[in-house]
């Protein structure tokens, strides 16, 4: 967060430089200067955890707090100054207690001025260190509902955490943030894992944005298991559940589509959710980020679970009961009539469910396709939307690729095409939505099946990969790909304003990272 002292911006805005409106009020996240104030405190309080654990004994509980303590830092989840100070004391709690027989271990938190203030490539580098696992964490949370979790990411996290506070050089930096990409590869396959074991492999699937007359629930981010939930505590109750965000590609899981009352999507992409909720006669649920700051037209309908805190809206705990959203839905009563809803290009219906088990399982469809020419390349154009102009770009794009194309897409950036009929290519749909920003993992098994397939580096394939950036979560994916020594990425609709020129320098060179020009010129390179 940007004080009149430090030379930064409000890393949870959409901001280059300069966030002098996040001082002292709510900024363009939506977070206040106390807020973010906080978050910064209770990523110290972790880093002094993570030091004081370093040898200690593990204790139950442990690893759950720092996810949860991460996560709810990540941009659009927690804006609850109390929550946050309830984080804090926990983490103190669990540092006294690794510390325990060893004097002076506990120590004091880590001053966050000591990243913020430090000179500007090791600024950058501990940013993208920060910022990758905090997304990692998320994911892994995701995993944690679901039982699954590994000793290796548990002790990852926190030795990026003390490595976040030690005094180290460029290079041992950029070493450990590669490593990040490495590690969240482990955490995208577990959650993957973790997801298709509980809900089964995702298979196309048409989702209508039609909203049918009566009560129904809104459910927005992208945990399914509370997903899940609802649409068990909705069985028999003549309530309707739809889908908002990154939560669409829920469609595509055989295990909750046996559910007849998960029945479509609703809005857009989530920077439009102050227009799209504004009159909604129905509650909405929100699982994780992103969340904006309600509007007084609609704040009596929102409700939060798992990490998500707004001061002032209903939060479901750990017990997860949907009751008081269940009966919200029931006094709002939703439409009286159906209402047909269109996608930001006027499209009725949208397609997900393009995951790894999907594609690999036509895979020498798809390399035959390819060695006759009639799959002549593919774009991986995925990544996240936010409001900031330019990114209408990926629309363009999508809309000028080549008939014979192949277009990949993942995450809430899909949104700005995801209506579009691009029809068919050798049989197979021109557009195919692999599913949550997650699902990169799914895009990255594809790549490396078809690189074996044709015996070539990933690098050498007829695939063009353009990012749409804004969050902070996104980070962690940025780093996977580059771990993987991927190079050529086009990143926009502007670079991440905490990469400094010096580290910019670096990408470049190293991994060929450039920002994105026009559709025209870019598709003719």
């Amino acid at each position: 967060m940007k004080t009149k002292e430090t030379p930064m911006f409000c890393f949870q805005c959409e901001q280059t430089a300069g966030c002098s409106a996040c001082v002292g009020r709510a900024g363009v996240c939506g977070k206040t200067a106390d807020v973010a104030r906080l978050q910064d405190e209770l990523t110290g309080a972790l880093i002094g955890l993570a030091r004081a654990a370093d040898g200690a004994r593990e204790r139950p509980g442990r690893a759950r707090l720092v996810l949860e303590s991460l996560f709810a830092t990540v941009t659009n989840v927690n804006f609850d100054a109390e929550v946050l100070r309830e984080l804090i004391d926990c983490v103190h709690a669990e540092r006294d207690a690794a510390a325990a027989g060893d004097v002076g271990a506990a120590g004091a938190d880590y001053d966050m001025a000591g990243i913020w203030m430090a000179d500007e490539d090791i600024r950058s580098l501990k940013s993208l260190i920060l910022f990758g696992i905090r997304g990692m964490a998320a994911y892994a949370y995701h995993a944690w509902v679901l039982g699954y979790e590994k000793d290796e990411l548990d002790r990852f996290f926190l030795r990026a955490l003390r490595a976040l506070g030690e005094d180290l050089s460029a290079d041992e930096l950029l070493s450990l943030a590669l490593e990040v990409g490495e590690k969240n590869l482990v955490c995208m396959e577990m959650l993957d894992l973790a997801n298709t074991g509980a809900y089964g492999t995702p298979v196309p699937t048409a989702v209508p944005l039609l909203v049918e007359k009566g009560p129904f629930i809104v459910v927005s981010g992208h945990d399914l298991f509370v997903l899940h939930e609802l649409l068990e505590q909705t069985v028999g109750t003549g309530v309707n559940v739809y889908t908002h965000g990154e939560m669409l590609p829920a469609h595509g899981y055989p295990e909750l589509k046996k559910y007849p009352h998960l029945k479509g999507n609703f809005g857009t992409a989530w920077q439009n959710q102050q227009k799209e909720f504004a009159d909604i006669p129905a509650p909405v649920l929100f699982t994780t980020n992103c969340l904006m700051p309600p509007r007084a037209s609609y704040a009596d309908r929102v409700f939060t679970t798992e990490v998500v805190a707004y001061p002032g809206l209903v939060h479901i705990g750990e017990e997860r009961d949907y009751a008081p959203v269940i009966r919200r839905a029931l006094e709002l009563g939703g439409y009286a009539e159906d209402r047909q809803f269109t996608g930001i290009n006027g499209g009725t219906t949208v397609t997900t469910g393009f995951a790894h088990g999907t594609v690999l399982a036509v895979a020498d469809h798809v390399v035959d396709a390819v060695k006759s020419g009639e799959i002549g390349h593919f774009y991986l154009i995925g990544g996240c939307d936010g409001a900031r102009p330019g990114r209408n770009y990926y629309t363009e794009l999508v809309e000028r690729t080549p008939a014979d194309s192949v277009v990949l897409t993942l995450a809430c950036g899909k949104y700005r095409f995801n209506d579009l009929d691009l029809g068919t290519v050798a049989g197979l749909p021109r557009l195919m939505d692999m599913g949550q920003c997650n699902d990169a993992y799914s895009a990255i098994r594809v790549a490396m099946a078809l690189a074996e397939a044709f015996g070539c580096e990933v690098n050498e394939l007829p695939l063009s990969i353009i990012l749409s950036w804004y969050e902070q979560k996104a980070v962690c994916i940025l780093l996977t790909l580059l771990y993987l020594g991927i190079r050529d990425i086009k990143l926009g609709p502007t670079l991440p304003a905490f990469v400094s020129p010096g580290v910019l320098e670096y990408l470049v060179k190293q991994f060929g990272i450039a920002p994105i020009s026009t559709p025209e010129e870019d598709l003719q390179r």
